[in-house]
């Protein structure tokens, strides 16, 4: 029975997280991030996940990303709301 449980913890566990990813993946669609980057391939911009490494281990990373794509420094000013630009740097540290 606790084996079950586990299960059933885990299975729902991973379809959050793959639903969080999923709706994220729409979120820099309509966005408009995907014009320009790619998950895991460089396009004009980095991948994402190149974007997470260069990051990994930074605490200070998400409020420094996010303040980069309002002030349009390095990186043409993002339309998208202060909470959508918040959810996606989240987002693309996971990675």
């Amino acid at each position: 029975m606790k084996s079950v449980l586990m299960t059933l913890v885990a299975a729902s566990l991973a379809m959050t997280i793959t639903g969080t990813a999923n709706a994220s993946e729409a979120m820099a669609k309509s966005d408009g991030c995907l014009n320009c980057h790619a998950v895991d391939t460089k396009k004009a911009g980095p991948s994402f996940k190149s974007v997470a490494e260069k990051y990994k281990g930074d605490a200070a990373a998400e409020g420094k990303l996010v303040e980069k794509l309002k002030a349009g420094k390095a990186h043409p000013a993002v339309k998208a709301s202060a909470d959508d630009t918040t959810a996606l740097v989240k987002w693309v540290l996971s990675m």
